[in-house]
C-alpha cells in the first residue's frame, strides 16, 4: 500500500468488500495502462465520493454516471472540439500529450491524469480544469496522492470549492443509482 492510500485509510477506512476488475480489458478499452495506485484505490474504495464533493470514477461503476471509460470517451471528444476555439493548458504542447479523467467533482470541475509519451502511468500527474472555463491547475502529484493531501489540506486548489474539503470527512462508495 502506498503512503497515499495509508493516509485514505486514516481518513477513511476502505469498505470491506473489495471489488476486482479486469484491468487488461480496461485498459485495452482505454487504450492506456493504468497507474497502479489508482487500481489499488479502485481495488478498496471503487467509485467513490468524498466529502460529498469529489467523485473518483471508476471502471465499471455500479452508478454509471461515474463509469471512467465512458467518461474518457465524452472528455475527449469535449476537448477536442474545445481546443478548436482556446489554447491548451502549456502542459498539453507537448506533441503526445493528453488527458485522462479520473475523478470529477458536483460543481463540474473534472480530474485528469496527464499523460505524456515515454512516461510510465506510475509518472503521471494531476492536472484539474474548471468547470465551464479554461483555466487548468498541474500538481506534480500522483492521483491518490492529489486526493489524500486535499483531504487532509496539505494541497489546495484555487479551482476546487472553497468548502472542499469538509472539516468532518465522509465517504461514501458509489451504488446503482
Amino acid at each position: 500500500m502506498t503512503e497515499a492510500l495509508a493516509r485514505l485509510a486514516e481518513i477513511a477506512p476502505a469498505p470491506g468488500e473489495s471489488r476486482r476488475k479486469d484491468w487488461g480489458e480496461v485498459e485495452r478499452r482505454l487504450g492506456v495502462e493504468l497507474p497502479a495506485d489508482y487500481k489499488e484505490l479502485i481495488h478498496l474504495y471503487g467509485g467513490s465520493n468524498w466529502d460529498d464533493y469529489l467523485y473518483v470514477l471508476e471502471p465499471g461503476c455500479p452508478n454509471e454516471n461515474y463509469d471512467l471509460i465512458a467518461w474518457a470517451a465524452h472528455q475527449a471528444e469535449d476537448l477536442e472540439g474545445l481546443w478548436e476555439h482556446e489554447r491548451k493548458p502549456a502542459e498539453l504542447e507537448v506533441e503526445g500529450s493528453r488527458v485522462v479523467p479520473w475523478a470529477t467533482t458536483d460543481n463540474g470541475e473534472c480530474l485528469y491524469w496527464l499523460v505524456r509519451p515515454g512516461l510510465e502511468p506510475d509518472r503521471w500527474t494531476v492536472m484539474v480544469n474548471e468547470a465551464r472555463g479554461d483555466r487548468w491547475e498541474h500538481f506534480p502529484v500522483s492521483c491518490t496522492r492529489f486526493l489524500a493531501s486535499s483531504l487532509d489540506g496539505e494541497l489546495e486548489s484555487n479551482l476546487l470549492s472553497s468548502l472542499f474539503p469538509r472539516a468532518a470527512h465522509e465517504f461514501r462508495r458509489l451504488g446503482p443509482v
